[in-house]
């Protein structure tokens, strides 16, 4: 637990004592043991961590519950921090290179990609929307709101697979930010470097926390905005919005689905992390302002990069200098979009590099809470600690895949896009059938004797995973489903898996109740 060695035994927060953690939920005080008043020798970790914790506007908290007391109060211009972040977060290049794979990677025309990143993009930030405004409402973490919706150990596969999301964003932020890094200085910085610049500037911002998080998510879309507006006045005139989708008809459909589908995914994978960031709000926060802000800020960022993406591919079907820089990398189109610009044009590359710093922090931050989550020792280990871990493992996974990272968006993306909706379905159906009436003790986040069981949860998630799995359509493998539409297919995952998880989980969930009551 951040802030705080743990008593593995007792189960104890020393300097929060009111508060329980996953292991062991005694209403024992540590008073009470004679044991648990003598002082352990301090080992170095242990005088590391009062170290790190000492230093001022460092975020002590982990993923317990933050108490009503606690939290600050709420105003216009907090509603609009909501927007200024999520914001900031996406108006970055890696969004850029989605918007790219509508023609490159689905041969789909300018007006058809520039409509399935937009349409898609927009309901995707609605599912983040969604999920944001639990929490002020209950303090919680998402994941830790999962657990009413999952039940307490189904919840944990969601909360896994919510770190490879954030951990994969960031291997991709820091390969872009590589790759950009060393178009920008011809070779002379090597995208190795690159990738560790952009590493080790997020690893300082989110060691500190929310504090310093939210101050930098504040401003940091300000320099990201003029450089991104820039690139539209340099590369607009070559964008070529003549080209035309390929392919038969079905074959047209079924790529502007998969396409659409890959945009969706992309913005709802910020759906399981979408609370973490304002858990500080207090309750009296309204919701339809959470949820507008935040779909906002995700909604018109996204779509914007993924619009300037299209049209840096556009371009390369007419023009040979961005075709052979594309062939290079992502990062090398994008500041092929700057030519001209001479040295203003490699400083706002450095601002297009340096802004997926952005993208990256919230990422880490929420990658660290999930660790501790999972519950186990690592519970017991410090956020900051576990920043440092995130950190060091996205960034040896952008080293090592630093070759295929269009494989890895196609891949990554669409995998995460199932279970995310999945997930998203569940929660829906439980907060709006189920507890309608009953409400959420938010309270119990760690009492598993007042949590779901799980069995309606975990039986609609595997269910609707085996419908996305035999409708997905990947590289490495096409569903019998997927092969019915198209020449070569289409990806069908998200909405095979969600419709049979909107069935299945009702009346799944209906004799739950009934036979546990929770």
């Amino acid at each position: 637990m951040a802030g705080s060695v743990v008593d593995e035994e007792k189960g104890v927060d020393h300097e929060n004592p009111k508060v329980p953690t996953d292991e062991a939920l005694s209403t024992e005080s540590p008073t009470e043991s004679p044991a648990a008043q003598e002082a352990a020798p301090a080992n170095f970790f242990t005088r590391l961590n009062e170290k790190v914790l000492s230093i001022n506007y460092l975020e002590k908290r982990g993923y317990e519950r933050v108490p009503v007391s606690e939290r600050h109060e709420v105003n216009i211009s907090q509603y609009v921090q909501m927007t200024l972040l999520w914001f900031s977060a996406n108006i970055t290049a890696n969004n850029i290179a989605v918007g790219m794979l509508g023609p490159l990677a689905y041969d789909l025309g300018f007006t058809d990609s520039a409509l399935c990143c937009v349409f898609g993009t927009l309901l995707g930030s609605a599912g983040a929307g969604y999920m944001s405004t639990f929490g002020p409402e209950s303090g919680n973490r998402t994941m830790v709101v999962a657990r009413y919706f999952m039940g307490y150990y189904p919840s944990k596969i969601c909360c896994l697979l919510n770190m490879v999301i954030m951990l994969g964003y960031g291997m991709i932020d820091c390969l872009i930010g590589g790759q950009v890094l060393s178009a920008v200085s011809g070779g002379n910085v090597t995208v190795v470097a690159g990738i560790i610049i952009v590493a080790v500037i997020t690893w300082v911002v989110a060691v500190f926390g929310m504090s310093i998080f939210h101050l930098y998510e504040r401003w940091a879309w300000a320099p990201q905005l003029v450089a991104v507006f820039v690139l539209v006045g340099s590369a607009g005139p070559i964008f070529d919005t003549t080209i035309t989708s390929s392919g038969n008809r079905e074959t047209i459909n079924g790529n502007r689905l998969s396409f659409f589908s890959l945009c969706l995914s992309s913005a709802v994978a910020w759906a399981p992390a979408a609370a973490d960031y304002f858990v500080y709000y207090p309750p009296t926060t309204q919701k339809w302002k959470s949820f507008t802000m935040t779909t906002i800020g995700i909604g018109l960022s996204i779509s914007f990069a993924n619009l300037m993406g299209v049209g840096l591919a556009s371009g390369t079907f007419s023009n040979t200098t961005w075709s052979d820089a594309y062939d290079v990398s992502a990062g090398a189109l994008i500041m092929a979009g700057y030519d001209g610009l001479g040295g203003f044009g490699k400083f706002l590359g450095v601002v297009v590099a340096l802004g997926l710093i952005a993208n990256n922090i919230p990422g880490t931050y929420s990658a660290a809470l999930g660790f501790q989550i999972l519950g186990g020792y690592l519970a017991r280990l410090p956020r900051w600690f576990l920043s440092c871990v995130s950190v060091l493992i996205y960034t040896a996974c952008a080293l090592g895949g630093r070759n295929h990272l269009f494989d890895i968006f196609e891949n990554f993306l669409a995998l995460m896009g199932y279970w995310v909706t999945i997930f998203l379905t569940i929660s829906l159906e439980e907060h709006l059938i189920f507890r309608r009436n009953r409400g959420f003790d938010w309270e119990a986040w760690s009492d598993r004797s007042k949590l779901p069981i799980g069995i309606a949860g975990l039986a609609a998630f595997l269910i609707g995973w085996a419908g996305s799995i035999i409708s997905m359509y990947q590289i490495w493998y096409v569903g019998p489903i997927a092969k019915k539409v198209g020449e070569y297919g289409t990806d069908l995952g998200i909405w095979v898996g969600v419709s049979f998880a909107m069935v299945v989980y009702p009346p799944l969930r209906y004799f739950e109740l009934k036979k546990f009551n929770r």
